[in-house]
């Protein structure tokens, strides 16, 4: 019987000893159902006495802590958290509202020095920045099964393959906005974070046993450390629907009405996509609607909308087609470093045959690794360097290249000789 096969009646759980398996589970037998908290559903902290004795338990808490929030994506504007969950050795679990309680800078002050484990890290820590939670060090689930090899790395997965248990997970997508919260949904987050650490411990015994503890370490400094993404560039242009869009008139309408639609959404506090959908804004650019009577024939402008909404949308369309030539916007992004791929063989096809070859380095070095490629190192990575690749390539200056884009020492060390034969 392995590690990940013994399990303890109490807070001791499962671990994995060996590597997993093709299919992904390092148990064997049926996993057990996860049904309830070992310590029962805690209550919602949402007053600032309570979350002060919570901030002091946590405090004198030991070990790592394991932390996770939900979001109301799809229903709220933004990607605020409406539930942070905890739990710690000594401290147990807890269930936070950052509606009531918006600042917690003093609970990530009273952990922000010890390890905060989490599953997909880049996912929550946006948010619980914004709440004033800011880790120091931290330990990505996710992220380190993609580098252990397992095939399925969602929580779930993980947490069945790895420990032997069962996650329900069936409330992950409500509507986490929703005041009380039913018991079904705390008890749901709860669990979340009920294994969390077992499954972290699990996973850096693994991660050793290949060899791979401290390229993973990097991986989750690199996280820890990184500043939060600047806002993005013309964010219209990522509507569903805009390849469809070809002329700059129809593309114009598309950025009026996806910025009338962001303002009503934010002002609402709900979901663009519950304002307007994407497939709408793209039907109204490409038909060019000269009147709100044209435009309720649109799909997604149906009998349901009022005429005010129907006037502020053609509103927007007007002023699209209003504009004057110099102010509408052209075809493409600006955007810095190679073109795209599938160009490269006409405008340079030494630079073509370059990333051909180090694709083919890269894949079978991450299949040597048991690994996804773009861990190993990003696509974007290996592009950049393949169209410019360093005046004279070596060892050297090819991981000067790598470092220059962001690569880990870890992946530099991994992937220099094979782009050096690539490149050559």
């Amino acid at each position: 019987m392995t590690d990940a096969q013994e399990t303890a009646a109490d807070s001791s759980l499962r671990t994995t000893g060996g590597a997993p398996p093709d299919d992904g589970l390092a148990c064997e037998g049926l996993p057990t159902p996860l049904l309830e908290p070992r310590d029962g559903i805690p209550p919602v902290i949402a007053d600032e006495e309570s979350l002060a004795a919570v901030i002091a338990e946590y405090a004198r808490g030991t070990g790592p802590v394991a932390v996770d929030a939900e979001r109301a994506s799809g229903y709220r504007y933004g990607q605020r958290a409406y539930l942070v969950q905890l739990r710690r050795e000594g401290a147990g679990s807890a269930l936070i509202d950052p509606v009531a309680c918006p600042d917690l800078s003093g609970l990530g002050e009273a952990i922000g020095d010890t390890e905060w484990v989490l599953h997909a890290a880049t996912q929550d820590l946006p948010c619980l920045r914004e709440i004033g939670m800011v880790p120091s060090q931290i330990f990505d689930t996710e992220l380190a099964g993609r580098l252990a090899g397992f095939p399925r790395v969602g929580l779930g997965a993980m947490v069945e393959g790895v420990l032997g248990f069962v996650l329900e997970k069936g409330h992950s997508a409500v509507d986490w906005s929703t005041r009380p919260l039913p018991e079904p949904w705390l008890r749901y987050a709860a669990l979340d974070v009920e294994l969390l650490i077992d499954l972290r411990d699990a996973l850096e015994k693994e991660l050793d046993r290949q060899g791979k503890l401290e390229w993973a370490r990097e991986e989750f400094d690199a996280i820890a450390s990184a500043p939060p993404a600047p806002p993005r560039k013309d964010p219209w242009r990522r509507t569903s629907g805009m390849h469809k869009v070809r002329r700059r008139r129809q593309m114009a309408v598309v950025r009026e009405l996806w910025t009338a639609r962001d303002r009503i959404a934010q002002r609402r506090d709900v979901s663009p996509g519950k304002v307007l959908s994407d497939g709408a804004i793209v039907e109204a650019a490409l038909a060019l609607p000269p009147n709100v009577h044209a435009l309720a024939g649109l799909p997604g402008f149906g009998h349901r909308m009022g005429r005010r909404q129907l006037e502020q949308w053609q509103a927007a369309v007007d002023r699209a087609k209003a504009l004057p030539d110099a102010e509408l916007p052209q075809p493409g992004q600006t955007v810095s470093g190679p073109p795209p791929p599938r160009s490269w063989a006409d405008r340079d096809p030494a630079a073509a045959a370059r990333l051909s070859a180090a694709r083919a380095a890269v894949s079978a070095l991450a299949e040597q690794l048991n690994m996804p490629q773009e861990n190993l190192i990003t696509p974007d990575t290996v592009r950049r360097v393949c169209w410019e690749p360093p005046a004279q390539v070596d060892a050297d200056s090819v991981a000067s290249a790598l470092a220059a884009h962001g690569a880990r020492r870890w992946q530099i060390e991994q992937v220099t000789p094979a782009l050096v034969t690539a490149l050559s």
